[in-house]
């Protein structure tokens, strides 16, 4: 008889155990923490220099940036920008692990920080099944990718609580059918909270900073909410 052994499941368990402790250390700290998805060259870098610029005078905001290269040149824009970073190189690995996600927050300084964006490794596939410990699972699409992503790429799209369609103000000059992309978005997760906005023009930026603010705010008045 051949005997198996669940190696990934095993493994995500492990995952998933470290992923509690990562999140009840932000928890006694009050610091909300989001988990950044998209694919490549979606906008989370912008994104995050646009947030965390909006932000300044209102929240303390710490990076996590994950990359599969030696580079630092994400944490180095986000940094910049005004916030606190910490660079993770995955070695190829596709996505943040929680144990990776661990190691860097000895490097913060939990009591000096709000909020904890992790910027995911760019892509639409790996990242969603692992947790790392964050409040929240925020996706970012892009008009130049198409509408058809949420058919392509269900897992993703099932597995996050926030959607920012980055972009928008590309929507004249792409062809891109919103009813489309939101029809297959609402069949996989009809709860998605959702953001439409462009980091070139600003538009839309504000309603995604006032969410952020809310949310921190709830995590201080209920941490283990």
């Amino acid at each position: 008889m051949v005997k198996q052994i669940p190696i990934v499941e095993n493994i995500l368990s492990a995952n998933d155990e470290i992923a509690v402790k990562n999140r009840r250390r932000l928890d006694e700290a009050g610091v909300y923490g989001i988990n950044l998805m998209a694919s490549p060259g979606a906008g989370k870098t912008s994104l995050l220099e646009q947030t965390i610029q909006r932000l300044s005078g209102r929240l303390r905001v710490a990076v996590i940036e994950g990359d599969t290269a030696a580079t630092s040149i994400d944490a180095e824009r986000t940094e910049k920008a005004g916030a606190a970073s910490v660079q993770i190189n995955t070695g190829g690995n596709c996505h943040l692990e929680a144990h990776m996600i661990g190691m860097a927050l000895d490097q913060l300084d939990l009591n000096a920080i709000d909020l904890l964006v992790v910027e995911n490794v760019g892509n639409l596939v790996c990242p969603a099944g692992w947790k790392l410990g964050t409040h929240r699972n925020v996706l970012v699409a892009s008009i130049p990718e198409g509408d058809d992503k949420p058919y392509k790429y269900p897992g993703m799209y099932h597995n996050v609580q926030t959607l920012v369609i980055n972009k928008i103000d590309l929507l004249p000059y792409v062809p891109f059918n919103m009813d489309f992309f939101q029809k297959g978005v609402a069949a996989l997760n009809a709860d998605l909270t959702t953001f439409p906005l462009s980091c070139a023009s600003g538009e839309g930026v504000d309603a995604w900073i006032d969410w952020l603010v809310s949310a921190v705010e709830a995590h201080r008045a209920n941490p283990a909410g």
